[in-house]
């Protein structure tokens, strides 16, 4: 079985969270403005105008009506107070405590991506930077050793009215060797950025149609001048993300997939890396972060939503279907139990699926 967190360490996970939102708040949204509504395509949305000295209001997107929390902080505003020594203190007595965080350079992209407002416009965090709040997220320990990457990306919509600063100086404010990474199938466009040593930060967006378009940059607006690379069953993981924070400094505030949406997508991408050693090798980190977070889910009685978010991924059709086929066949034997036991009938015939791989 796996470890669960203390009561009162899961209990000053959520209190930092709400904390950094609140923080994020502050910076964000000086009391001499106000909020205003926008309704658009008949949704209502948040924006934000600060008076200017050139006698016009700059306007900033602040979030969905339907969004709980950020109506609240909306409506509590003058009243929000922010302690960053209180913050730090609470992340470190968090990582003392054996919860994980980022490595220190994942952890300054993230943060300064945030600050200038990433995670406002409903970006969301991918990859194993994302992972490494599911402990916090779920209240379970999770082995540092999935957590260890190389590289970031974000996803992020193309709906937002507003922009970042150019993506490239946010990111040599960090480490002044990054450099854009012209697309291949676009040299115009830009959806990486590369230093010296090799970091790479990608960003992305969502393919609910053919392959066809996978592979291809779709300009991004609020991407201040930078694109974004179209994925297949993107759409399906960045669906209805889970605001947590990332252990690092003071806390930062982000958006993640939710935990059994990770978990079902790394299935289906590990049966469609590449085959040659850079490939297999991520292949089974995604395999391995899907296996624990089966059973995180399992233990933490998250087994419905996890059988739900299964189910819907099931149901998109035959390429979904042999994605998650193929990678259920290489699942560690616990990741294979514990989606067993969430699924109960709904689990695929494994030796069924085998034999039809012998047959073919």
């Amino acid at each position: 079985m796996m470890k669960e967190i203390d009561i009162s360490y899961r209990t000053m996970f959520a209190e930092l969270a709400q904390r950094t939102l609140d923080g994020q708040f502050v910076a964000d949204f000086p009391m001499e403005g106000w909020f205003v509504t926008v309704t658009v395509k008949g949704r209502d949305y948040w924006y934000f105008d600060l008076p200017t000295p050139e006698g016009k209001d700059k306007r900033t997107y602040v979030g969905p009506h339907s969004d709980e929390a950020i109506t609240a902080r909306v409506k509590a505003h003058k009243e929000i107070k922010d302690n960053i020594r209180e913050r730090r203190r609470m992340v470190s007595t968090l990582r003392r405590a054996g919860l994980p965080g980022p490595d220190p350079f994942a952890g300054d992209i993230t943060k300064a991506l945030a600050d200038a407002g990433l995670f406002r416009m409903r970006a969301v965090l991918m990859g194993s930077v994302a992972f490494s709040t599911y402990a916090g997220t779920l209240g379970i320990r999770l082995p540092s050793s999935a957590m260890q990457t190389g590289d970031a990306d974000f996803a992020i919509s193309a709906g937002v009215q507003d922009s970042l600063p150019p993506v490239l100086e946010i990111l040599q404010s960090v480490d002044p060797a990054f450099r854009a990474v012209p697309h291949q199938a676009d040299k115009a466009k830009m959806v990486a950025f590369q230093n010296a040593k090799g970091y790479r930060v990608e960003f992305l967006t969502g393919n609910r149609g053919s392959d066809e378009y996978t592979g291809k940059p779709s300009p991004m607006p609020a991407l201040g001048g930078a694109s974004a690379e179209n994925l297949r069953f993107l759409d399906y993981l960045i669906y209805e993300p889970v605001r947590t924070v990332l252990l690092f400094r003071e806390g930062v505030s982000v958006l993640v997939p939710a935990p059994e949406r990770y978990a079902v997508h790394k299935l289906i991408v590990s049966s469609r890396r590449l085959t040659d050693t850079l490939g297999r090798v991520k292949a089974d980190k995604d395999r391995s972060q899907a296996a624990l977070l089966f059973e995180a889910l399992v233990e933490t009685r998250h087994d419905d939503e996890l059988a739900d978010a299964w189910a819907e991924a099931w149901d998109r059709g035959d390429s979904w279907r042999e994605g998650l086929s193929g990678g259920l066949l290489r699942l560690p034997d616990k990741g294979t139990k514990a989606l067993g036991k969430a699924l109960g009938s709904q689990m695929p015939d494994l030796e069924k699926m085998r034999a039809d791989g012998r047959s073919e």
